[in-house]
């Protein structure tokens, strides 16, 4: 089955179940948790428009995060115009207006317009970018949206976690201030404040994702375990099941932030989900429950896990032991999110459709999963798991 991106967006804007053609065998059975709830994400196409349509400029637009916020954008009935280079997914919202310019040498597309709020979704850590674009729009543009991330923080000991923990400084990273290049964290915590100086505290919106995952991922950190327990036999399952995970549906995120931007908000937001963090073995049994796969998990102990090459949100994507620094790292407190209307949608609908949309790919591509472990290193670990265990 070959499905173009903006085929699979509309079909899975409904979320979760259909079994598309080619996908082998999944069954939709109902598994949502303790803390998931209606999608707020659902709303979209037949549901009230927003009360102000607005004009939104989005740099990017066309990856993975931000096809969804356009979509869910558009029918809510606001004018979406598209920056970006033109070279990913062009064929992308041919009704969208687009514009064609480059962050690093060229933004001249921009100059002379206005638009009523501005998401920056660059995944670059590059503040000059965020500068330069943001001095080129504070006198025409409302409100500067721009997507950051959990990494700026400097300390996830803390418990719970909230958005005014301490974040990277130069000092704190041990950079020094003028450095060509920053590490993810500090970058991303320095173009924060920069948005922040040039439109001002009540002009601008700030958010902090973790994990972002669902269908269009292309990094297949949460992807690797929906094709790893629908492939079936033993899974290998790292630590004993009890650390806490909070990540994000890509759709939930996208859906939120315009209904955000259309509420004129301002201000520094956590996103991550569901509001009570969801222990890894409630994960990868919520997932099984989508598959007919015939599953087992064995749970391999975190040091064990780790001295066989297993590094936590590497080759065991998701999972970070809550220890060593990481204690609040899946344990933030939503109530703010929450309160302004942040929602989850399903565990079960969000493994549906990273289903969907894997087996939507080529072969090619479906073989070459970018996280997680191969089958032949997961039955080499196992081995010498139980190998321990009876020695």
């Amino acid at each position: 089955m070959t499905t173009n991106r903006r085929d699979f967006l509309k079909t899975t804007a409904a979320a979760g179940g259909a079994v598309a053609a080619g996908m082998g065998s999944f069954a939709l059975t109902g598994c949502a948790a303790e803390g998931d709830g209606p999608a707020a994400g659902s709303q979209g196409a037949g549901q009230p428009g927003a009360a102000r349509p607005l004009r939104i400029l989005i740099l990017g637009g066309t990856g993975f995060i931000g096809p969804h916020q356009v979509e869910y954008a558009l029918s809510r009935g606001h004018e979406v115009t598209l920056f970006n280079r033109g070279r990913t997914n062009a064929q992308l919202f041919p009704e969208v207006e687009k514009l064609i310019g480059d962050r690093e040498s060229d933004l001249t597309a921009l100059e002379g317009r206005s638009w009523d709020a501005v998401v920056d979704n660059s995944a670059t850590n590059a503040p000059h970018w965020v500068e330069a674009s943001a001095n080129l729009l504070k006198d025409t543009c409302e409100r500067y949206i721009f997507v950051s991330t959990r990494s700026v923080y400097a300390d996830t000991s803390r418990i719970p976690m909230t958005s005014d923990a301490p974040v990277w400084t130069h000092e704190l990273a041990g950079v020094e201030p003028g450095a060509e290049r920053l590490p993810y964290g500090l970058g991303k915590a320095v173009s924060e404040q920069i948005v922040r100086d040039i439109f001002g505290q009540d002009r601008t919106l700030v958010f902090r994702p973790g994990l972002i995952i669902g269908p269009g991922d292309p990094t297949d950190r949460f992807t690797y375990w929906p094709v790893r327990i629908h492939r079936g036999g033993e899974v290998l399952a790292p630590g004993d099941g009890t650390d806490p995970v909070q990540i994000i549906d890509v759709r939930d995120f996208g859906d939120w932030l315009v209904r955000m931007a259309e509420a004129g908000e301002s201000g520094t937001y956590n996103v991550v989900g569901p509001r009570t963090p969801r222990p890894m073995a409630e994960l990868l049994y919520g997932i099984r429950a989508v598959t007919t796969a015939e599953t087992t998990f064995t749970w391999v102990d975190t040091d064990f896990a780790i001295n066989a090459g297993l590094r936590p949100y590497g080759e065991m994507p998701v999972w970070r032991p809550a220890r060593d620094g990481a204690e609040g790292f899946a344990r933030f407190d939503l109530t703010p999110e929450v309160e302004k209307g942040l929602t989850f949608r399903s565990l079960a609908d969000t493994t549906a459709a990273t289903l969907e949309f894997h087996f939507s790919r080529t072969p090619e591509r479906q073989a070459e999963l970018r996280a997680g472990i191969t089958a032949e290193q997961e039955a080499e670990v196992l081995a010498m798991w139980h190998a321990s265990q009876r020695g």
